[in-house]
């Protein structure tokens, strides 16, 4: 059994790329969410004290949250489905 080793390194290419093709998109999709999470949460009644702090910690709370729901929406399903085909 004969094996191409220039198909096989393009395989590993194209699987690689797509590896981080599908974490650019969550990661963009994570940026679309946070934003939502921002105009979402930028009420009068807040979820964390009034403090020095409550900007940082609101911040820090909807980056985390919108990174662990990214990947769940459809936009980075979408997004990396047009894309790995121009790959």
């Amino acid at each position: 059994m004969k094996i191409n080793l220039n198909t096989f390194e393009t395989s590993n290419y194209k699987n690689e790329n797509l590896k981080k093709l599908k974490e650019v998109c969550d990661k963009f999709e994570s940026e679309i969410l946070n934003f939502y999470l921002k105009e979402a949460m930028d009420s009068k009644e807040s979820l964390f004290p009034k403090s020095a702090g409550e900007k940082i910690y609101k911040s820090m709370y909807q980056e985390n949250l919108s990174q662990e729901i990214s990947g769940n929406f459809g936009y980075s399903k979408l997004l990396f489905d047009y894309l790995k085909q121009k790959i």
